[in-house]
């Protein structure tokens, strides 16, 4: 077992891991984040998508321990001070881009990350920033125009 530290949702954290042990794994088991999704475990699909340092990552494919010292953000550290939605969550509400869910959580980060950027996108540039993302139940579009909603280059 080797101890880490990493702040985890802006809380300081210590966690005695495995070496070979996903940041998927422990932010489920170890810290009960289960918003992180455990999907195809071979970083293909997105549902484990978390911000470290404010890059979107699969942490099924990340190992904790290079996670030491690092910002590790997931779903539940989204809202502020006042229990409201980020605003990309919001979006995701206004536009219907959620069926089942399970896809939700890392698109929402991608999206985060996107908007942290602090530029606009078109949407072949969102189609293609969400393309290691896969989602079921909803052919993207729903997902594209949340997107669009907060990070998306309009017409004038």
């Amino acid at each position: 077992m080797k101890i880490i530290h990493m702040t985890v949702n802006g809380q300081p954290r210590e966690v005695a891991v495995e070496e070979g042990e996903s940041l998927t794994d422990t932010l489920r088991e170890r810290l009960g984040l289960t918003s992180v999704k455990k999907g195809c475990e071979a970083g293909e699909c997105g549902a484990c998508t978390v911000l470290i340092d404010g890059k979107a990552v699969n942490s099924c494919i990340y190992l904790t321990v290079w996670a030491d010292g690092k910002r590790i953000l997931t779903v539940e550290g989204l809202r502020d001070d006042c229990g409201e939605l980020h605003p990309v969550q919001k979006a995701f509400v206004e536009e219907a881009a959620v069926q089942c869910g399970f896809c939700t959580p890392g698109l929402v980060l991608t999206g985060v990350e996107l908007v942290n950027s602090g530029r606009t996108y078109t949407r072949e540039e969102l189609r293609e920033r969400i393309s290691g993302h896969l989602c079921r139940c909803t052919g993207y579009e729903n997902i594209l125009n949340a997107l669009e909603r907060v990070v998306g280059k309009h017409d004038s």
